[in-house]
């Protein structure tokens, strides 16, 4: 990889990583699933307009948008509303590998190898360690929103392998474009008042508009952009710096403490990926999405 690639790489990890904490200040003004649905509405429009159709059967843009942005998403920012701090949330969702694997035994017949059941036992060692040190007090239900949000994570993961778009930055604008209507009556149902839009402070300005065009529309351009020029096995390998941002991140601008048995669950979680994903990278694979990366 140039040094320039390499650049945009880690500029990227970072980017996703400090998008955790962007979506904590969204999170301090919007309710979560209205939050979820400007996301979406800010990276589908106007980029809609300029793009061709996704490329795929509709179905699966349907099915991704279902399962990855008003699912995924709406746990992810409800678990983080309920209390789920920044730094461990894009850690937790690192779990995401783990579920791949298990949704693409079940749904696509596919066949673990030693090395991928030993990575998955590692990864989820670690989920299991934070589980264990969030204690009684702290946010459990939280914690098990953002293990659902990650769970969703993997089902769109092997949804997206199976469709294999052509070009993952239409794709993700249009499953943008799908989820926002479906994202704003869950709001108005479970949420009612949009009292939140009528006086809209500048950084809850500033948090959609990162988390809309910088983190999901330029992020997966990014992204696209690495996996076409050196392949999805070159490239993955950058996605486990995302919680390591994320931590550092959160620990600079939220002040969201990391205890030793919390770093150790992260060395393990990433450890884990990197052990299945070590296999991945010794055999041509398809298209990784950027979905598996950011929050």
């Amino acid at each position: 990889m140039s040094p320039r690639h390499l650049l945009l790489a880690l500029g990227l990890a970072a980017v996703w990583g400090v998008n955790f904490v962007v979506i904590e200040v969204g999170l301090a003004h919007f309710p979560p699933l209205l939050f979820s649905a400007l996301r979406f509405l800010v990276a589908a429009v106007p980029a809609i307009f300029f793009l061709r159709s996704p490329g795929v059967p509709w179905r699966w843009v349907a099915l991704v948008a279902l399962t990855l942005a008003v699912l995924k998403f709406g746990l992810l920012f409800t678990g983080m509303a309920a209390g789920m701090p920044p730094g461990l949330s894009s850690l937790v969702l690192q779990a995401q590998a783990p579920f791949t694997l298990l949704f693409a035994v079940l749904l696509l017949k596919e066949h673990l190898t030693r090395r991928q059941l030993l990575g998955m036992a590692i990864a989820l060692g670690g989920i299991a360690l934070i589980a264990v040190d969030l204690g009684a007090t702290s946010p459990v239900g939280a914690f098990l929103l953002l293990l659902g949000a990650a769970a969703l994570w993997g089902l769109s993961n092997v949804i997206v392998r199976h469709a294999r778009p052509p070009d993952m930055l239409r794709f993700m604008v249009w499953v943008s474009a799908l989820a926002v209507l479906p994202l704003f009556g869950l709001s108005a149902v479970f949420e009612g008042d949009w009292g939140a839009l009528r006086s809209v402070p500048w950084p809850a300005v500033g948090a959609v508009l990162y988390v809309g065009l910088l983190a999901t529309v330029a992020g997966f351009g990014a992204w696209g952009f690495l996996i076409r020029t050196y392949s999805a096995s070159s490239t993955a390998p950058f996605s486990l710096l995302v919680p390591v941002f994320g931590m550092a991140a959160a620990a600079v601008f939220t002040g969201e403490t990391i205890t030793p048995v919390q770093v150790v669950a992260g060395v393990l979680v990433i450890a884990g990926v990197l052990t299945g994903l070590g296999y991945a990278a010794a055999r041509p694979s398809p298209a990784i999405s950027p979905a598996s990366t950011s929050g």
